[in-house]
């Protein structure tokens, strides 16, 4: 009886660490998401999280890819106008739809150092 509460407790002790490096890397999983969701915002900066809670909101209700690029395109003039005020610049042109990766943009078929990758011969 002994022995299998000892073992119990061990196998708990053992147990807590883990289960908390998985919430810790959960939570900063987590905080990474809301970065990079933040990131792709034009002037996300500047905004309350309400802003970009509602931003977002605005363009999933969107129907069309138009609808969508209105949206941007009065996001962007916005917060030019916001970076003005406040003495701030932000780039000319809002980012680009999408992350920038479009078709072509990673390592497709043959872009490897496989059979026929331009590897050495």
């Amino acid at each position: 009886m002994k022995r299998t509460i000892l073992v119990s407790a061990v196998l708990t002790a053992l147990a807590l660490p883990s289960g908390m490096v998985g919430a810790v890397e959960q939570e900063r999983a987590e905080i990474q998401a809301q970065t990079q969701k933040q990131e792709r915002i034009y002037g996300s900066q500047l905004m309350t999280e309400q802003e970009r809670n509602e931003y977002h909101a605005r363009m999933r209700k969107a129907k069309t890819v138009q609808e969508r690029e209105q949206i941007r395109l009065e996001h962007h003039k916005a917060m030019q106008d916001r970076a003005r005020e406040q003495g701030m610049t932000l780039p000319d042109e809002p980012p680009m739809v999408g992350g920038g990766m479009g078709p072509g943009g990673g390592m497709g078929p043959g872009g490897g150092m496989g059979p026929g990758g331009g590897g050495r011969r």
